[in-house]
């Protein structure tokens, strides 16, 4: 099994950064990459400075929502391109970061290892327990924002790895699936919906309205909105 994550994930690495995580074990030598499942409360806080400054200036709550819909989308999306394409959902745990300004954050998996499964419920366990919700108590603890727009953006985020399908055909349907059936489940039952339902069996990203905002609009100099945002007006 640590044979096909490790090829599952660098083959899915060529989707695009948001796919990427490395297991490279030479990495392992990089004193600058921390454990994910120990980012606390002051690290977070640091690290939200960091991203304010990054995006102008901008409140600490505006750089926090941004900063955790991204860390959202890195583990959303290699996760389900790993689910719909090879049946296998990588574990998590051990996955370590690394930042510095002007850089994306990048992943690192120190014992690559998973389960052969595709199902909606591995995925939820591994991402959305094994993640997300630590990440939002960590979050919680280190600037306010409402649970409504924090799992608003990790279904936002998660609708993105829809665009995966329009880089690999054969991915487009089982991510169409699996997208649709985690986001019945809670925490994200009710953060959005589509304008349009699927066609052969797809569906396309862009149809998709949440119902919270991430606050983009907020970002200097007149960020605007997101194509998801709840301000927008849908038809």
């Amino acid at each position: 099994m640590p044979d096909l994550v490790t090829r599952a994930l660098a083959e899915v690495s060529e989707l695009g950064p948001y796919f990427a995580i490395s297991t490279d074990p030479a990495q392992e030598a990089d004193p600058t990459w921390r454990r994910l499942d120990a980012l606390g409360a002051e690290d977070l806080k640091l690290l939200i400075a960091a991203y304010a400054h990054r995006l102008g200036g901008v409140e600490d709550r505006v750089a926090a929502s941004i900063l955790f819909q991204g860390l959202a989308s890195r583990l959303w999306s290699p996760v389900i391109a790993c689910a719909a394409g090879y049946g296998v959902v990588p574990g998590l745990t051990g996955l370590h970061w690394r930042w510095a300004p002007g850089a994306p954050i990048a992943l690192w998996l120190a014992d690559p290892a998973g389960v052969a499964a595709s199902d909606p419920v591995t995925v939820h366990s591994a991402v959305v327990d094994g993640q997300l919700r630590p990440l939002r108590e960590a979050f919680g603890a280190a600037v306010k924002l409402a649970d409504g727009l924090l799992w608003g953006n990790a279904a936002s985020a998660l609708v993105g790895t829809l665009w995966a399908g329009s880089l690999r055909s054969e991915l487009a349907e089982p991510i169409t699936g699996l997208v649709g059936s985690l986001l019945t489940m809670e925490p994200l039952t009710g953060a959005g919906y589509f304008t349009a339902g699927p066609s052969g069996g797809v569906v396309q990203p862009d149809a998709f309205v949440r119902r919270s905002c991430c606050l983009y609009y907020r970002v200097p100099p007149g960020g605007g909105m997101c194509g998801d945002c709840a301000l927008l007006h849908h038809p």
